[in-house]
């Protein structure tokens, strides 16, 4: 479904079902240089079990209309104009790496429209290297290749990912390769930017007061678990969950992700009913 926000069409998978929300929301978003895609198995389940389901694309990734945008804050803003509009009171917000901060600042600006966070590859400082980012505004092709090995952490991956028998490295490299062919204005660089500048994030995790779930992964070459400390530290009521995976936590492990969100909005449901 597509949304207009400032005059710009704003894409939201709805999990295979038409969004309703009178329902439980769910909204998921996604990291630097992907799209509503990298979720399928977990949008795809939840719009199935009972909640609204919105997987956005961030302005300038997938069906999104661009630019894409230079701050973690301007995104976050974006993601709370997007439940304006699809007249969302309150959600669960499920971010993964970049989209882990936009979730976090989004809570942070709108406590009231967050019902729980789940971060999934997450950190803060979310610091880029200064050779990656050179390489991502110089040479797009190769920071993707970069990027692509460091967060997976095999060559071959078990068939339980969304489409088995397909390369699991192989479909993240081709969508990251997709979203520079869609926008072609340095969006890596300007992802990796944003992450690298944002500086709230230490603020925002200590307002946070909604329940939260931390997702890591055990071989995380990107955000690996020693620096986490400042987020579940200044979150200290938050679930964590660690499964056997890099950085691509939801097609390396995607069974072990959704057992762990399942169980996450199960409990909430019960906590709203009870």
């Amino acid at each position: 479904m597509i949304f207009d926000i400032a005059g710009k069409a704003a894409y939201c998978y709805s999990g295979g079902k038409p969004f309703d929300a009178a329902l439980p929301t769910v909204v998921f978003i996604h990291g630097a240089q992907n799209d509503h895609s990298v979720w399928g198995l977990q949008s795809r389940w939840f719009a199935h079990h009972g909640y609204g389901v919105l997987a956005v694309d961030l302005p300038g990734h997938g069906r999104s209309a661009g630019p894409a945008l230079a701050t973690v804050e301007a995104m976050a803003d974006w993601l709370l104009a997007v439940l304006d509009a699809a007249g969302v009171a309150q959600a669960v917000l499920v971010g993964h790496s970049m989209g882990s901060l936009v979730s976090l600042e989004a809570a942070h600006r709108a406590p009231g429209k967050v019902r729980a966070l789940a971060m999934l590859g997450t950190t803060y400082p979310m610091k880029v290297s200064d050779t990656l980012l050179a390489t991502a505004r110089d040479d797009e092709g190769m920071a993707i290749d970069m990027v692509n090995i460091w967060s997976h952490s095999t060559w071959a991956h078990k068939p339980s990912s969304p489409g088995p028998g397909f390369s699991v490295m192989g479909g993240a490299r081709r969508l990251m390769q997709r979203m520079s062919a869609l926008n072609p204005q340095q969006l890596f660089h300007k992802d990796f930017s944003a992450c690298n500048a944002y500086a709230n994030g230490e603020a925002a995790a200590a307002a946070v007061r909604c329940p939260v779930l931390f997702i890591f992964g055990s071989k995380d070459m990107m955000t690996p678990a020693r620096s986490t400390e400042a987020l579940t530290s200044a979150m200290a009521h938050g679930k964590v969950v660690q499964v056997d995976a890099g950085h691509s936590l939801m097609s390396e492990q995607p069974d072990a992700m959704l057992d762990a969100l399942a169980a996450f909005t199960s409990t909430l449901k019960q906590e709203t009913t009870a």
